[in-house]
């Protein structure tokens, strides 16, 4: 690589998850597996969504987006990962910013669909009445339209800054995607700015993010505490519990890695915290927000049943 200005640097080369040999082989196959997995459950909330009309409401609406989210989160640095376990992954400077881009519109994205999905079990269980008025069509659109913007914004000056830095003769970066903190070690000259950025913008986002899920649960709770029924009460706390697990998942493992300075912990240690908001949300999600759902499940026997009565029409044909 020649060093001077990082429109110089012409390429990276990403360490992985672990560069112990006997364990290559074991975490591809896992890997993989989940990916598959991922991919599959995912398509499978957002065909379901999108072809059962009782589906057709804000949660759903919600929980949609949510998926296709996470099915495009895994797909922007998975593929790579997985080569990085057969071969030595080296990811061109372009394809490296291209990458980091992405991780933060789709990673930013999901902190606030899961962040309007508070919002609307909060309006769900505290005014049930106002519900269809509330979450109407367009504020659902607007919500949706807000989470990309500012994922867009926020993404765009993650990168910007960035693409400012200058890079070296280091090119190894200490991780298995083109993430924010392992390049910034790479840097010959001040990140300062770029440190700023991050503790800024993503201060904001879990700010924003977590005054408004706890606010919202202090009223859901508030509200499930004056049901009378313990039916009542059961129903409300089983329709907030898939997000409550969904968002401990996705903030607790991402807070982990970005709130904090970076001589707090070795970078080794910041790729297992990412495995988890990278690999292991977008893999829980369907089934977080499918297992105990009734609704999905019926749409599921519905779907099959369309399908079996497709079949059994084309065969008496």
């Amino acid at each position: 690589m020649t060093a001077g200005n990082a429109s110089f640097m012409t390429e990276f080369i990403l360490v992985g998850l672990t560069d112990l040999p006997y364990l290559q082989l074991p975490l591809f196959c896992l890997f993989l597996l989940m990916y598959v997995v991922t991919v599959l459950g995912n398509l499978c909330l957002i065909t379901l969504t999108g072809l059962n009309s009782h589906l057709h409401t804000p949660m759903y609406f919600f929980l949609f987006n949510l998926s296709f989210i996470d099915l495009c989160y895994s797909s922007v640095f998975t593929p790579k990962m997985l080569t990085n376990f057969i071969s030595k992954n080296i990811i061109s400077y372009g394809g490296c910013m291209t990458q980091l881009y992405f991780l933060c519109f789709f990673g930013i994205s999901e902190a606030y669909v899961l962040t309007s999905m508070a919002y609307d079990c909060y309006v769900a269980i505290c005014n049930p009445l106002l519900y269809n008025v509330v979450m109407s069509p367009k504020v659902c659109s607007s919500l949706m339209l807000g989470s990309y913007l500012m994922a867009f914004s926020d993404a765009t000056a993650h990168t910007g800054c960035m693409l400012r830095l200058t890079f070296c003769d280091a090119n190894t970066i200490n991780h298995y995607v083109c993430d924010i903190l392992p390049l910034l070690q790479l840097s010959c000259t001040s990140t300062y700015v770029n440190e700023l950025v991050v503790f800024i913008v993503a201060g904001i986002s879990v700010i924003v993010s977590s005054v408004t899920i706890f606010v919202s649960y202090g009223f859901i709770l508030s509200s499930i505490l004056r049901i009378s029924s313990p039916e009542g009460k059961s129903k409300a706390f089983s329709t907030c519990s898939s997000h409550i697990v969904a968002v401990s998942l996705f903030f607790g493992s991402g807070a982990f890695m970005y709130l904090k300075p970076s001589s707090a912990g070795s970078m080794d240690e910041g790729k297992i915290s990412s495995v988890f908001y990278t690999n292991m949300v977008p893999l829980m999600n369907p089934f977080i927000y499918s297992l105990r759902n009734k609704d999905i499940k019926c749409a599921v026997r519905k779907t099959l049943g369309k399908k079996q009565f497709r079949s059994e029409t084309v065969s008496s044909v």
